[in-house]
């Protein structure tokens, strides 16, 4: 169907607008979830995420497998929200077998996927080469993500600006 893309910093209301989004666009609604209760303070954000979206979604924790999820489940459902890019990338980085990349399984799928990142190349640049290239793949990810999406919004202060 098509891809929509929330992008901005950390804090800015990304995943709020994405689920707006969702909530406007249809009613069989899906949430994959791409981050890992590592810690406790992951833990509570995760938490704090699933009473955020409530019921009405439902809910795919898969950290790497995010193609596979959107291929097998896109036809059941009116809108997927992936949240968010920059936490399946940082999994992939650190990931034995690297996983599918899914922005082109997401432009062909039956739903339309909203999909949530962060913007990280807006700072100073990282010094050390695992953050640079982690940066570095993050700006990559994101232009192919905004290049196949028919509609980018950026996310500053809560406030939605859209680019595209």
């Amino acid at each position: 169907m098509s891809i929509v893309l929330v992008g901005g910093g950390a804090r800015s209301g990304k995943s709020r607008q994405a689920l707006a989004l969702a909530r406007e666009a249809g009613s069989r609604l899906a949430f994959v979830a791409t981050a890992q209760a590592g810690d406790a303070e992951m833990q509570e954000r995760i938490a704090l995420h699933r009473q955020d979206r409530g019921p009405e979604f439902t809910t795919f924790e898969e950290p790497l497998a995010v193609a596979e999820v959107i291929e097998r489940e896109g036809g059941r459902f009116d809108v997927m929200v992936v949240d968010c890019l920059t936490l399946w990338l940082t999994n992939a980085m650190f990931a034995e077998t690297p996983p599918r990349e899914f922005v082109d399984v997401a432009a062909g799928s039956r739903a339309r996927v909203i999909l949530v990142t962060n913007e990280v190349g807006c700072g100073i640049v990282p010094e050390n080469a695992l953050a640079r290239e982690f940066r570095d793949r993050a700006g990559r990810l994101n232009q192919q993500a905004a290049e196949a999406a028919v509609e980018v919004y950026w996310m500053v202060f809560g406030c939605a600006l859209r680019m595209k």
